[in-house]
C-alpha cells in the first residue's frame, strides 16, 4: 500500500512540474534585452566620459536597452564602425560627420550610412607646448616635433585641415607623431615632442594635469589665420578660451572650435532612435554633472548646428518639442 501511494506521490509531483514549465511556455517571452556600444575616445579626453553618460542614461531608463563605452580611436574611427554596423552609435567631430555623409574629402567616393540625432558640445582646437619652447603662433610648429592627435581621431583629422589646408603648414614641414591625449602629456613632459594637439571641450583633464606639474600655453591664433580657416571650411567657428582655464593661462586664447554630433547607423529602427534621443535631452543634467560642457546637449542646438540630416527618431522627437526642422536636415 506505501509503494503504491509513494508512485501516486511521485506522478503528482512530475504532473505539476509538467503543468508549470507547460504554463511557462504559454507565457509570452520576456522583451530581450538589446546590447549597443558607443563608440567614444581615448581616456584623456571628453568622449569617453560622455558616451559613459549616455550609456548610463540609456541602461537607466529606456526598457530593453544595456549601453556601454567603448574607448576607441575617436571620430574617423566611430564613423566607420558605425558605417558598418560594428557600433551602432557614435561620438564624432562635425567636420567628420559632414565629409563622411556626403562622401568628399578623406571620405571621398564612400558616403558612410550614418545620420545625426543630436549635437553634444563644441570642440576647441588646443595646441600646448612648453612655454620655453617659445611658440607664439600656431605656425611655430615648423621644425618641431608634434603629436596630431590619435590615428583615426577627430583631433588629427581637424589638425590636417587647419595646418596643411588652411595654413600651409604641411605635415611635411615637421615631425609628425600620432599619439591619444594622455600619451600625447606624458611625452610634452618628458621631452619626446615639442606639441600636442587637442580638439575636446575645454577644460580636459591631461591637459589639466599636464599644466599643473609643467609651464605650458595654448598657442593663439591670429585673426587672419581664424579667417583662413573659416573661410575654407565653414564648420568651423572661432572661439575664444577664457583666461585662466589651465594653470598659468593668463590671457584668453583664439583658437578654431567644431561641434560634435552624435551619430548612428542610418538603418537602426525609428522608435528606438526617438526613445534613446527623448531619453539624452530629458535626463540632460546627468551629462552637465560630467562635463559643464553638456549644457550645449540640447534639442534647439541640434537643429542650429546639425551638419548632416537627422535620423527620423530624432526628427519625431524635436517635433514633439515645437520644433521646425529644416530641410537640410529631413532624413532622405
Amino acid at each position: 500500500m506505501r509503494k503504491s501511494m509513494s508512485r501516486s506521490a511521485v506522478c503528482c509531483v512530475i504532473c505539476a512540474v509538467f503543468l508549470l514549465f507547460a504554463g511557462l511556455a504559454a507565457e509570452p517571452c520576456e522583451a530581450k534585452t538589446e546590447f549597443v556600444s558607443i563608440g567614444t575616445g581615448g581616456t584623456g579626453g571628453v568622449y569617453y566620459p560622455y558616451g559613459g553618460g549616455v550609456a548610463e542614461i540609456w541602461t537607466q531608463y529606456v526598457d530593453g536597452v544595456k549601453a556601454v563605452a567603448e574607448v576607441t580611436g575617436a571620430s574617423v574611427e566611430n564613423t566607420r564602425l558605425c558605417h558598418k554596423g560594428e557600433t551602432l552609435f557614435g561620438e564624432i567631430m562635425s567636420d567628420v560627420a559632414y565629409q563622411a555623409y556626403h562622401g568628399v574629402g578623406k571620405f571621398d567616393g564612400q558616403p558612410q550610412k550614418i545620420k545625426g540625432m543630436f549635437v553634444m558640445y563644441p570642440n576647441v582646437f588646443h595646441m600646448v607646448a612648453m612655454k620655453d619652447e617659445g611658440i607664439d603662433n600656431v605656425t611655430g610648429v615648423k621644425g618641431k616635433k608634434v603629436s596630431v592627435g590619435a590615428p583615426a581621431s577627430g583631433t588629427e583629422f581637424m589638425a590636417q585641415l587647419v595646418l596643411e589646408e588652411a595654413l600651409n603648414a604641411p605635415y611635411s614641414s615637421f615631425d609628425v607623431f600620432r599619439l591619444s591625449f594622455t600619451e600625447s602629456a606624458n611625452a610634452l613632459k618628458d621631452g619626446t615632442i615639442d606639441v600636442g594637439i587637442w580638439a575636446v571641450a575645454p577644460p580636459t583633464s591631461s591637459i589639466m594635469d599636464l599644466a599643473t606639474t609643467h609651464n605650458v600655453e595654448v598657442v593663439p591664433f591670429t585673426r587672419d589665420q581664424i579667417r583662413k580657416v573659416t573661410e575654407k571650411f565653414p564648420y568651423y567657428s572661432a572661439y575664444s578660451l577664457p583666461a585662466d582655464t589651465y594653470r598659468g593661462q593668463a590671457k584668453e586664447v583664439l583658437t578654431p572650435s567644431v561641434w560634435n554630433t552624435f551619430i548612428c547607423n542610418a538603418d537602426i529602427d525609428e522608435e528606438m532612435v526617438y526613445k534613446l534621443t527623448k531619453a539624452v535631452f530629458e535626463h540632460q543634467d546627468y551629462l552637465i554633472n560630467i562635463h559643464p560642457f553638456a549644457k550645449n546637449t540640447t534639442p534647439e542646438n541640434a537643429i542650429q548646428h546639425s551638419v548632416i540630416p537627422l535620423h527620423p527618431g530624432a526628427i519625431k522627437y524635436l517635433k514633439e518639442k515645437g520644433l521646425t526642422i529644416p530641410d537640410k536636415l529631413m532624413a532622405e
